[in-house]
């Protein structure tokens, strides 16, 4: 089984096309409100294709927010295509978002199939943002 040792750097960009926020749980006096985000978006540059994924954030009354996901990836890496997991987790500070993401392993398909790897995402609340996925396959 391959280690990671060969590990290839993607970069790219996403475009968020929907952003649908629902509040499950409104927290007493200075606890944080709980809620469910649905996000559909387009990833572009070394990594392309389509990503639907499912948050739950932690926003604190400051603007402050917490939050963890899973996303599928429908498209390719290079000249390899096919889906892939995403596991997400970040935070919001002020207008920025950073996020730290990993794949699920064994959730590859097609010619993605054994992908495993990780990366990072930052943004300013949902706008330009700035990926990176350092990723390889297993044997």
């Amino acid at each position: 089984m391959n280690d990671g040792g060969n590990r290839i750097h993607a970069t790219g960009h996403i475009q968020v096309h929907t952003y649908e926020p629902t509040a499950y749980d409104h927290g007493a006096e200075g606890a944080p409100d709980l809620t469910e985000i649905h996000v559909s978006e387009t990833f572009a540059g070394d990594l392309t294709g389509e990503g639907t994924a499912r948050f739950l954030q932690a926003a604190r009354a400051g603007g402050s927010a917490s939050f963890v996901g899973l996303e599928r990836v429908t498209g390719a890496i290079g000249e390899r295509a096919g889906s892939f997991v995403l596991q997400d987790a970040g935070t919001v500070q002020g207008s920025t978002v950073s996020g730290q993401w990993f794949v699920v392993p064994g959730s590859g398909t097609e010619q993605l199939s054994g992908l495993r790897g990780e990366g990072h995402v930052t943004a300013e609340l949902g706008q330009n943002a700035k990926i990176t996925l350092n990723h390889w396959f297993e044997d």
